[in-house]
């Protein structure tokens, strides 16, 4: 029996967002606040979800290959203020990503998490980087005050990549 393939359709089309960091250093846990401030302020958003990813690891790869679309919100190297939020979409967030300009505490990078994906040939065709640029990264599990006020700015950024990417 041959597997059957199904379209993607506004019913089945997901999203995930994934919320990265380590909150026990201070600023760098930006994405994992982000993804807690989100799942409070939209718990049940229809095919979207909200996932700690915590310091990365490869069991991260399934999820993300099994995505149609991919929000990753997490510190990055901006070259700006503390607090600053930018997003990177499609071949922007390849590039900023594959550059290495992202300074990272984690297990495994994200650069490894997308390669894996792409070589599967199951990168999501919809992708975006929210970028926080980090202040503080020192024992602490709370953001700095900078850091902290981008957060509801970093949730209205996911929010209105949603919006647009609905099918």
């Amino acid at each position: 029996m041959q597997a059957q393939a199904y379209p993607v359709t506004e019913d089945t089309a997901r999203t995930l967002v994934l919320g990265l960091g380590n909150t026990l250093l201070q600023d760098e846990g930006v994405g994992v606040h982000v993804i807690e401030t989100l799942v409070r302020l939209a718990p049940d958003t229809p095919r979207v979800d909200y996932v700690d990813g915590g310091t990365l690891s490869f069991t991260l790869a399934g999820p993300i290959g099994e995505a149609d679309g991919l929000i990753v919100v997490d510190t990055a190297q901006l070259d700006a203020a503390p607090g600053t939020v930018r997003v990177f979409e499609g071949a922007d967030m390849d590039d900023f990503v594959g550059n290495g300009r992202k300074t990272s505490v984690h297990e495994v990078s994200l650069r490894d998490l997308l390669a894996i994906s792409s070589l599967e040939g199951r990168l999501p065709a919809r992708r975006a980087l929210v970028g926080i640029q980090p202040g503080v990264m020192d024992w602490g599990n709370a953001p700095s005050p900078a850091v902290a006020a981008a957060i509801p700015r970093a949730c209205r950024a996911v929010q209105g990549l949603l919006e647009r990417w609905k099918p």
